[in-house]
């Protein structure tokens, strides 16, 4: 039985292009904070503010904080696999490659999601449409990657291999947490995975990088601020508030939308220039999520 795809109200909209802003200016203010900040410190400062800030949402709105310990048994293998793994290869990632083409290949977490879907529930099936599509999203990111990766592993070929696996990490977050978390409220959910998340990144920090880098300049701390607060908490609950207004499909949408944000932000701000098999790789990642989404193939069928 096929389900009915939402319709997105012009507020669900504005809310998805505010969603997608938010995101794409995340790498922007990753890059300029890796200027005065360790990679690992900045993922702790970034995961430790975005979980305090939760948990004053989560107790003035009174919900309920499940005490069972599979539950945060739960939470704490969501916290790695959702925010410490995939925030830490990204943040390094990012020393080595462009904020916007790390937002590009970022974009593949919607593919994988798709495929590691398809993999463990049955109810995820891969048609031969979504198949096609995810052919397509492997082949732009092999475009993106290029052939020199395959012959010389420099540090710009295993930074983009990091965003990869950030990919992969996101992806099989996305099924985990469908599998062990569904039940539970999203604002705790999103709270107990960041402090879960922030137990495993302050001593892996301590331990590799030793004292907490401390930002030089009011910049630095804005950026931080922001990459923490409004691009991990409040983005968090504005994901879950367009998931509930326009559903999971319309969502898929953010995917799209999050990487030419970056593009246009790297390059006003930090002068960044992408090679054309960027911009060609997005484009094919681009088309196999319009097919994997289908809506715009059935509107030409009618």
């Amino acid at each position: 039985m096929s389900q009915t795809q939402k319709t997105i109200s012009p507020r669900a909209w504005a809310e998805l292009t505010l969603l997608a802003l938010i995101w794409g200016a995340s790498f922007l203010t990753t890059a300029l904070i890796l200027q005065d900040v360790s990679p690992l410190w900045l993922v702790a400062y970034r995961i430790s503010g975005a979980a305090a800030l939760l948990w004053i949402y989560v107790l003035r709105r009174g919900i309920s904080i499940p005490m069972a310990p599979g539950i945060w048994g739960a939470f704490f293998l969501m916290g790695l696999l959702n925010n410490a793994l995939p925030f830490t290869l990204i943040t390094w990632g990012q020393q080595h490659i462009s904020s916007g083409l790390a937002a590009i290949l970022n974009a593949l977490t919607a593919v994988l999601g798709v495929l590691v879907a398809a993999v463990l529930f049955s109810d995820e099936r891969l048609s031969a449409r979504k198949a096609w599509g995810v052919g397509l999203g492997f082949a732009g990111a092999a475009v993106i990657i290029g052939p020199a990766a395959l012959t010389s592993l420099d540090l710009a070929s295993l930074g983009q291999l990091a965003l990869l696996g950030s990919s992969m990490s996101y992806a099989l977050a996305g099924a985990w947490g469908r599998k062990t978390l569904s039940a539970q409220p999203p604002a705790m959910a999103a709270t107990g995975m960041l402090t879960c998340a922030a137990l495993i990144m302050i001593p892996m920090a301590l331990w590799s990088e030793g004292a907490p880098s401390v930002p030089q300049s009011p910049q630095i701390w804005a950026a931080l601020l922001y990459l923490s607060l409004i691009a991990t908490a409040g983005a968090y609950l504005l994901y879950y508030r367009v998931l509930s207004m326009a559903g999971a499909g319309n969502l898929l949408l953010v995917t799209l939308m999050v990487a030419p944000c970056a593009i246009i932000l790297g390059a006003l701000v930090l002068d960044e220039t992408l090679p054309l098999r960027a911009y060609a790789g997005f484009a094919l990642l681009a088309a196999g999520l319009i097919i994997i989404d289908g809506r715009l193939l059935r509107r030409n069928r009618v």
